[in-house]
This record gives structure tokens, sequence and C-alpha cells, in this order.
């Protein structure tokens, strides 16, 4: 009989667990959780959750951080039928209260340390709620209409699996495996529903044009809620590497440490942790000998970061990427062609394809700038609960019907079909009626070597329409205006060099490490 690939994401869990049981799955601190031991705990939770009436294709709510437990809490819930909705461990209750509302959940996976985030997201919000308290139960009201239970207690009281794994509800590969929301810097946070077909034929895609092995160890500090850092977890299981999890990257110096002392050979970051890594004292003391490749994804990666990590750690095959939440990732560039066009995030993933087209919904020239649109297997099913949203962003073209999504993103290829990312459509500067791509000016500011980070904003202006406004973090006290714009006149084009230029200590982020625009927007409008 034909040996098949998986076609639900736990099963590839699964698999791996009867392959190298005793392979490494996680490391977490202290703890180091085999792929038997991980795949065992995931059965346990899968029963608990049946015990708890979850059924086929209920929402299980889960905010507890870069931990195990959450590793464990998301397998389970898929074995249960289930859809799992992973947010932040430090989620505020307006947030919490917006997806749960928002998802119809009916269970949540919290700690204990967040009873008065629970309580709050729960305040006159009229839900059948299950809440399993990781740390034992708070005392805490929370309404009649929801009960608790504590982790351990629901570990112990678990009907055993194993045998009955059959009697679970039993999903198809269009089933929805997770709801993603947004991290909505506009409005409220959008649900994008992923189905278990639509996630592996990403993580197939990344895997392998990455060339993940099974004796990969990858270093992940990105937040699970994230999806760049959800599919580090969802890889390993493919593949059966390992993934050592750290919570978070408040201080870099340990997660370099980590890299010395787990010889981890991977290491996905965000352009943020780039500039925070590359600002540090002695970098180029760190061991770094380990690394076979680095990511990058969630926003642009300056050329000038890019280049000098390159110098840092030559050996390692650096992958510049983008993607979106409804769709994981679009399209990379590594090797050889970050020498032939370092501004460009390459050409599209295996198994998708990509269109720039105007606003018309006709492709573009080399060169022209349009709007991107996206179709593969790796696009999401939609918005949860959203059917005028889904039906904007999923249009079909006039000639074949076919749907593709719409980005959103303003983009140009060359005459190798490269792709170059612009801006966010909202983001894109019209001034001395030309447009102008915020991200080429930040490249060019990133070159000189004091500049940490930089983003580029059109603020209101009577004669050009917009002005170009640059906010600049820098290291050295000699790097000031007139330096920026010498630089700047060398390299642009006159309309895109900047009128303005303020130095600050930091720049605004959403909680996933992307450069909050909007926040500078509101900003320079209160002021």
């Amino acid at each position: 009989m034909a040996n098949l690939e998986p076609t639900l994401l736990h099963e590839w869990l699964i698999r791996s667990a009867q392959r190298r049981p005793d392979k490494e799955a996680i490391v977490c601190g202290r703890e180091r959780w085999s792929y038997a031991k991980l795949n065992g705990h995931t059965d346990r939770f899968a029963g608990a959750l049946a015990d708890l009436g979850v059924v086929r294709q209920d929402r299980v709510v889960i905010a507890l951080g870069n931990c195990v437990e959450t590793v464990v809490s998301l397998f389970g819930t898929l074995k249960a039928g289930g859809t799992f909705v992973l947010l932040e461990g430090n989620t505020r209750g307006r947030r919490l209260r917006h997806v749960l509302e928002n998802s119809g959940a009916s269970v949540l996976v919290v700690r204990r340390t967040q009873a008065a985030v629970v309580a709050e997201a729960l305040e006159g919000l009229n839900a059948d709620l299950r809440i399993v308290w990781l740390g034992g139960e708070p005392n805490v009201e929370l309404g009649s209409q929801t009960s608790c239970v504590d982790w351990e207690d629901l570990f112990a009281s678990a009907s055993e699996l194993t045998p009955s794994l059959n009697a679970l509800p039993r999903c198809v590969d269009l089933d929805l495996a997770a709801i993603l929301y947004t991290s909505a810097t506009t409005g409220k946070a959008k649900g994008v529903m992923c189905s278990h077909r639509s996630m592996i034929a990403a993580a197939k895609s990344i895997v392998t044009y990455i060339e993940n092995r099974e004796d990969d160890v990858v270093l992940n500090v990105l937040p699970l809620s994230f999806g760049y850092g959800l599919y580090q977890i969802l890889m390993a299981c493919m593949v059966g590497f390992t993934v050592v999890l750290e919570r978070s990257f408040l201080y870099p110096h340990v997660t370099m440490e980590q890299i010395a002392q787990q010889r981890a050979t991977g290491f996905p970051l965000v352009p943020s942790m780039a500039a925070m890594l590359l600002r540090m004292e002695n970098i180029d003391e760190y061991d770094f000998s380990s690394l076979r490749y680095i990511t990058s994804a969630g926003a642009a990666l300056p050329v000038g970061h890019l280049q000098r990590l390159r110098q840092l750690i030559p050996q390692a095959t650096i992958f510049n990427m983008y993607g979106l939440t409804e769709c994981v990732r679009v399209c990379f560039l590594s090797g050889a062609e970050l020498d032939r066009c370092p501004a460009s995030v390459g050409r599209p993933i295996p198994n998708c394809e990509v269109r720039v087209v105007d606003e018309q919904g006709d492709p573009v020239m080399p060169g022209e700038v349009g709007e991107l649109l996206i179709r593969g297997a790796n696009v999401m099913q939609g918005y949860w609960h959203d059917r005028d949203m889904t039906e904007r962003t999923f249009r079909a073209d006039g000639e074949t019907t076919m749907r593709w999504l719409h980005s959103g993103d303003y983009f140009r290829t060359d005459e190798a079909g490269y792709l170059y990312f612009l801006s966010r459509r909202d983001d894109l500067i019209k001034t001395r009626g030309e447009r102008v791509s915020p991200r080429e000016v930040e490249d060019v500011i990133c070159e000189l070597e004091a500049v940490r980070e930089t983003a580029v904003i059109g603020v209101p202006d009577d004669v050009l329409g917009q002005a170009i406004k640059a906010f600049v973090v820098c290291d050295e006290a000699l790097l000031d205006e007139k330096r920026i714009l010498r630089h700047c006149l060398k390299r642009l084009e006159p309309l895109m060099v900047p009128k303005y230029i303020e130095f600050v200590e930091a720049l605004p982020k959403t909680e996933r490490g992307k450069i909050n625009r909007r926040e500078l927007q509101a900003a320079l409008g209160e002021g």
C-alpha cells in the first residue's frame, strides 16, 4: 500500500513521533520534550477537550505565549477536531474580548496571572465558555455561564485517547485548522480562516526552499500567535527537526548565547530584531558558526541591514521573504540573488503565483507600480464572519473567473520578474504629482552605518501635496540632518529626498515587531 502523506496538520506530529520518538521536538528553558512526549500530551489534551464538550470545528482560544503548553494545546485542539486561535501571552482585555466574541470560542486556555484581563474581557459578555487555567484557578468572579478547570486537574481526569482516537471527530483537509487574527493597526482585528490544506501547503513550500532537515535546530523568539512564529512549529513537525522556543527577544544577548549553546542552525527574525542585533556591542564576539540559515519576514528588511548580516555571519544563507497573514508567504530571495538584486523580495514560493496589476486589474509592465495579487493553495479561505471584507479581498479576474487575493500592497517587477515591495496602499506617498515608495527612501537612509532604524511617512504640504518626513533612530551624535540629506541627494531622485528629518530614541511597533506608521501619523496629528 502506498505511503501517503498526511492531510491534516496533527498527523504530521503523529508521523514524526512514530519515526523518531526520542528526537527532541521542543526545547523551552529547562524543558526538553521529545516527539513521543509531545504527541502523548496532545493526545491527553484532545481527550480532555472532548470531555469538556468540544466538537468538530469548535474554536479554542489559547493565550499562553511561547511555551510548551501552547504547542500541546494547539495540537490537542486539532486532534479533538477543533480550530485553534492563538493570542499573545500579554493580550489586553479589549483584544481578548473581541476575539472571544468574534470567534464564538467554547474554550479559553490562559494563565492564572491573566485573571484580571480575563475578567475585563468577559464583563457583560454573554458567552458559554469553559476556561482552562494554567497555574491554578484564580479567585475571581466570571459569570454564571463560565466554568473553570485547572490545567493539571484537566489532564488527571482526561479520557484516555489512544484506544478511542477513531471516536473523535474525523476532519477533512478543507476544515478549519486555525483562525489567525491580524494585528489590527487600524480598526478591529480580522480573523483569517486557515484550513488544514492551506497551512500544510504553505509549510511544505517553505521547508522546500529553505531545505530544512531533521538535524536542524531552529531558535524561535517570534510569538507563536504570529504566523511566522507558529510555522516554525508546524514545519518542525513536518520535517522532524527541533525548535528551541524562547519567550521573547527582550534580552538579545541571551538569544545570541542560546544560538551557540543550542548549536542552532536556523534563526528566523524580523527587521526590528536585525536592527537590535546589529547595534549590540561586541556582536562579532558571539559564536554564530552553527547557523546554516537566517530568515527575515514580517516587514521589509533594509538592504543595509541585509549586507551587515551577511558580513557578520557569512556562512549562513539569508532568506529575505514577503508574506501576509492571509497566505503566510508569497515570495523569497536568497543566495546569489541577494547580490544581483538585494532590494528585491524575490520570486514566488513553490505552488504560488502572483500578478502586479493596475487599478483596472490589468497587468503592469516591468518597472510600473501596481497592486500585488496572489493565488495558490497557501491562501486563506476568507475572513471569519466578515463576508463583505472577504468579497472585497477575493476577486475574480474578468477572463478566467479565477479568484485572486488582493494584497493591498504596491509592488513593481524588474525585467527578470523579481518582485520589489514598495508600500502598503495607504502608506504610498504622493508628492509633486508622483508616487514615492517609503521603502526605497528607508533603504537609502539605512545605508548609513550609524542608523539603527528609520520610518518614512508622508505629511500634508500645501505645495507638494505630501512632503516626505523621515524618523531616524541612530547611534552617533555626529549623524546630523545635513549628513543624511547629503547622502539622500546622492542616492535618490530629488522628489524622493525627505523634506523633514526627526531624530527619535525609538520607533513605535506593533506587537509583531512591525513599525507602526499609523501611530507616527497620529502623533503628528496630535502635535
